[in-house]
């Protein structure tokens, strides 16, 4: 029995959980069985947020435990590190490189790390997406989710089209186009 746990990572107000909805479309649409669960910090005012999704022929638990996450998807380079316990020693992370001061460096009690690049090489594959540029270059922020989405597509592999219809179905009808064009983006990274 093959299962696939995908764990997002990010700060309230990135899309961590429209990703997570986007994947469990994909993987009902691909005719497995789908757990989805959220951990929310602050998540209203820049908090962690983490969400589990695991997708497979029978998945009992929506929980990955410590070195169960095939791939993590993560919108902020700090809660990246903060998760990669999670990571299989296999797995693959997709990173954008958008560094978001939590409220202990803001208030200037803590630095935000400077080596976090290298300490998630040296652990698991780590693929660096720089998607706020992007989205910027498409003119809305808000496409960064779709981007990493996109390239999280061109790793996990599978029919590219179930991805699009996945996203599709889960952005609002007004943006499906540039949420579409924002994938091609992300894929093609």
């Amino acid at each position: 029995m093959s299962i696939t746990s995908v764990l997002i990572t990010g700060v309230g107000g990135q899309g961590s959980l429209l990703t997570s909805r986007i994947l469990g479309t994909l993987a009902l649409e691909l005719g497995m069985d789908v757990k989805v669960s959220e951990v929310h910090g602050m998540a209203q005012r820049g908090g962690s947020v983490v969400t589990y999704v695991r997708m497979g022929d029978e998945v009992a638990s929506p929980i990955i435990e410590e070195g169960g996450a095939d791939y993590m998807l993560s919108f902020e380079m700090l809660e990246a590190l903060r998760s990669v316990n999670l990571m299989k020693k296999n797995g693959k992370i997709v990173l954008n490189v958008q560094e978001i001061d939590p409220m202990p460096v803001i208030i200037g009690v803590q630095e935000y790390p400077k080596d976090i690049k290298q300490q998630l090489k040296s652990k698991v594959e780590t693929y660096f997406v720089d998607a706020l540029s992007v989205a910027d270059s498409l003119g809305d922020a808000r496409y960064v989710n779709t981007i990493m989405i996109g390239k999280l597509a061109s790793i996990m592999g599978g029919d590219k089209e179930k991805w699009i219809n996945s996203v599709k179905q889960c952005v609002p009808e007004k943006s499906v186009e540039k949420n579409i064009l924002a994938f091609e983006k992300g894929y093609n990274l």
